[in-house]
């Protein structure tokens, strides 16, 4: 297992019903915990990059109802 982390931002404010699906998301397989950020305006996504690619987290993330676009490093 190689574990990776990223980051998301989130294209909506937190509310009830999206921290609900980010709780769900946690359920995606490969995806080994979300947090999220004390600003509230990203999540930091903890991955098996063995079984995921960044763009895949992503994809899987909007398909859960989780509004979010990948933060590119600087």
């Amino acid at each position: 297992m190689t574990k990776v982390q990223r980051h998301f931002r989130l294209q909506r404010p937190l509310d009830e019903s999206l921290m609900q699906k980010i709780a769900d998301a946690n359920s995606i397989y490969g995806i080994e915990r979300i947090r999220i950020s004390p600003s509230r305006e990203e999540l930091m996504v903890e991955f098996d990059a063995t079984r995921l690619h960044t763009t895949e987290v992503e994809m899987e993330l909007l398909r859960a109802g989780v509004p979010v676009v990948a933060v590119v490093p600087a």
